[in-house]
């Protein structure tokens, strides 16, 4: 049995939690939000996110960052990206050396370009930083429906802690040390999604959507590669799997954003209908820029930024990918004569 204290008490930090619990560990979960913590506390069920999946009684609440923070084999970072550097600064004080903490969230800083696990660092050098990423929905994890994922670290025990303490008979964790394509994947992933949502949103099929699935992944690993990930990541379960279920699943909080755009609403008002952090939204901005500090082209992701910053009419983003300069779809590949 292991120690693992939970910093965040959204959707995914409390199904992460109850499986955890579940899988025989000690657990502790901690939010900012102090009304999270007594909404648990009273119904021991995250009424908000997880309506009627109870916590196991065993799962300890504080509202106490110094306490969640000390004596734990594992610290899991589990709040939105908005919020990792805030969470990691105020934390630090309290984190001992060699501390491992695993991140869960995905996403890109917009001011630093930093990935997640870079932000942490950066507040806590003093830790061993690893990630886990993969197609991985809250809503169904929480209930035991079969789920595989990726755990990445520098070092291979600290991969292999974490596959331990996770897996089960309905969570298979693999282990990767390719952490850059790993949060790479899980970031950008979420704002090809916010595409998809709106290609949905406006009534286009199966062709448009696999279409933007498929080229949507060739500018995620065009960017990774460049930025020193492995291509085989791209096309694993932190790559081309969790591109597929946030494009295309009822849960995902950027497709359902990016839904409503395409019906008409504008950004902020899509934001505020799905009512939680649209990770995309946050990540577009940063893509973007890491498109152009790379030099590499990703079109949907330039589109997307100006649907969402620009006013751009969806139509006419649409429009724009589809009559650029005829290419080829794989470049490096020689013609028989």
């Amino acid at each position: 049995m292991s120690k693992v204290s939970f910093l965040g008490a959204g959707s995914w930090g409390t199904a992460l939690a109850i499986m955890l619990a579940k899988n025989g560990h000690d657990v502790t979960l901690w939010s900012a939000v102090e009304a999270e913590i007594d909404m648990l506390a009273e119904h021991r069920e995250h009424k908000d996110r997880l309506p009627g999946v109870k916590l196991p009684d065993s799962i300890a609440l504080t509202k106490d960052l110094k306490e969640a923070c000390t004596g734990y084999d594992l610290l899991v970072f589990a709040v939105a990206s908005p919020f990792v550097r805030q969470t990691a600064k105020n934390a630090s004080p309290y984190i001992r050396e060699g501390q491992r903490i695993v991140n869960v969230a995905k996403g890109i800083e917009n001011d630093t370009l930093c990935t997640l696990r870079d932000v942490i660092l950066s507040e806590i050098p003093q830790a061993d930083v690893s990630v886990l990423s993969g197609p991985s929905h809250a809503e169904e994890v929480a209930i035991g429906v079969p789920t595989t994922v990726v755990a990445g670290s520098v070092k291979r025990e600290s991969a292999e802690m974490i596959q331990e303490i996770f897996m089960n008979e309905r969570f298979r964790v693999y282990t990767s040390s390719d952490i850059i394509g790993i949060e790479l994947g899980g970031s950008i992933k979420n704002v090809i999604a916010l595409a998809a949502g709106v290609i949905d949103g406006m009534g286009f099929g199966d062709n448009t959507r696999a279409a933007l699935i498929t080229r949507g992944i060739t500018e995620i690993s065009r960017l990774g590669v460049k930025m020193g990930g492995r291509m085989e990541t791209f096309m694993g379960l932190s790559g081309i799997g969790d591109l597929i279920v946030t494009c295309t699943s009822e849960h995902s909080r950027n497709h359902t954003a990016g839904y409503l755009i395409g019906k008409g609403y504008t950004t902020d008002a899509a934001m505020k209908e799905v009512n939680q952090v649209v990770e995309g939204v946050h990540s577009a901005r940063a893509a973007m820029a890491l498109a152009q500090k790379y030099q590499v082209s990703m079109p949907i992701v330039e589109q997307i930024n100006k649907v969402l910053f620009e006013d751009l009419p969806v139509l006419d983003a649409v429009h724009g990918l589809l009559v650029r300069d005829k290419c080829n779809e794989y470049p490096g590949l020689d013609w028989d004569e």
